[in-house]
């Protein structure tokens, strides 16, 4: 065992554990998949019916038979306490905690117990295999935010060099501080890169002003994987004449973990070893494949929170060539991020506001949907909806927040709102520039 699974485990998760159960369940045969998925499914709707309160409040105290009749959770169903939502025996001590980024105007904080959680860190290591890339060796240059706070910070800078990360913080992508990323790619033998869409694209739009490609300037790298937002095909093209390395995408959300990613024959493989993804229309009825619709998502093996048909808040497409063994994704729509100039001259990607989410969510659930509107180059508006109006000590947090991870002398206004507006795809879009 390596560093990094040491690391695993010493936090108390089971990653061998769950690296067994992985393959347990790949090597199900085909005819035999459809069989584990019913079983799974109706295991975990039964557990929290039996252990969870309020997963029984939710179903109304009654189990339905057929798995349709089951309701879809929504993120807005999740925004109460922690505590009212844990399973018999689950706790805050005895469970992974963390919070979702709030991209989409609904966060909360959410638990996996460490089998689950841990399960989740075995399936990156398999995907990541695919493309040759070992979690405890390969070094990755890393495009992320990093928490402002002095803790936080060393928390994970301290992470960074125990898994082998360079990390590139993404809160300044101007061209001056682009110079500095570059210079580290010439001195630094980088095995792949990793980070926010928007930033590696923005990045690519840098060397290519330049007529430069990353390849030749760092010829150890052999791949870019790129989350948390939307690839366009554009954008992907950039990328492959750009950088002259396999293109990744990487679907996965903090509440769920793995969801899909590209194999070498670049199709968007779901992950159906741990989780079930359905695609439904706007009366809550499954789509054939090939059809769009709203992705909800179960998972199998979270025994402290119940993720039960749990609309993410995308939408997307599955491709008609998929099986249950091995759905792909035709095509993920959403999970798109504005970029915001600002008076200094530094470019952000909409991304960094999941930094200013962070400094706002609190587990009372007041604050229920935001959006961060820019309405001048100096200037940003956040609408809101909640149960109380925040507190001037509120805004000021936010103000601080805000501050600190773009910069000071922005003008900053609020108010709170009945409802949000939405796009047509009823997705609530967490930035937004009027530039």
């Amino acid at each position: 065992m390596n560093l990094f699974e040491i690391t695993l485990r010493l936090n108390g998760f089971p990653i061998q554990d769950a690296k067994r159960k992985l393959k347990e369940i790949q090597a199900i045969p085909e005819n035999e998949y459809h069989d584990y998925i019913e079983k799974k499914r109706s295991e975990i709707v039964d557990f929290h019916f039996r252990q969870n309160p309020f997963y029984q409040e939710f179903l109304g105290n009654k189990k339905p038979e057929r798995w349709e009749d089951i309701p879809v959770m929504q993120k807005a169903d999740l925004q109460r306490p922690l505590s009212d939502r844990l399973s018999k025996g689950y706790t805050q001590k005895n469970s992974y905690i963390n919070k979702t980024s709030g991209s989409s105007g609904h966060p909360f904080i959410f638990a996996k117990d460490k089998f689950s959680h841990a399960l989740s860190w075995a399936e990156f290591m398999d995907r990541y295999q695919w493309f040759d890339i070992d979690l405890n060796k390969s070094f990755q240059a890393r495009f992320y935010g990093i928490p402002l706070d002095t803790l936080g910070y060393q928390k994970e800078r301290l992470k960074d060099r125990l898994s082998r990360r360079y990390r590139f913080p993404i809160f300044d992508l101007s061209d001056k501080k682009l110079e500095g990323v570059l210079r580290a790619f010439r001195k630094k033998k980088f095995d792949y890169i990793s980070g926010y869409t928007s930033s590696i694209v923005l990045f690519a739009k840098f060397l290519q002003k330049k007529g430069l490609i990353l390849k030749e300037v760092c010829p150890s790298l052999t791949s870019c994987l790129v989350t948390s937002e939307m690839l366009f095909e554009s954008d992907k093209k950039l990328l492959e004449q750009t950088f002259q390395i396999p293109i990744v995408n990487e679907y996965g959300a903090s509440e769920l973990g793995l969801i899909g990613f590209t194999n070498k024959h670049d199709e968007f493989v779901v992950n159906s070893e741990a989780l079930l993804i359905e695609v439904l229309d706007d009366n809550g009825t499954v789509v054939p494949n090939g059809s769009p619709g709203r992705i909800v998502i179960t998972s199998f093996y979270n025994k402290a929170h119940p993720m039960i048909r749990y609309d993410i808040g995308d939408t997307g497409i599955l491709s008609r060539a998929g099986s249950p063994k091995k759905p792909v994704l035709q095509q993920l729509i959403g999970r798109t991020n504005d970029i915001a100039q600002l008076p200094s001259g530094k470019t952000v990607p909409g991304l960094t506001f999941y930094y200013v989410t962070k400094s706002v969510i609190e587990d009372d659930g007041n604050v229920k949907e935001f959006v961060i509107e820019q309405t001048a180059i100096d200037a940003f508006r956040i609408y809101y909806t909640s149960e109380e109006a925040l507190t001037e000590d509120k805004e000021k947090i936010i103000e601080e927040a805000l501050y600190k991870y773009l910069e000071s002398g922005l003008s900053l206004s609020f108010e709170r709102v009945a409802v949000l507006d939405r796009s047509n795809r009823g997705k609530l879009k967490q930035f937004i520039s009027k530039l």
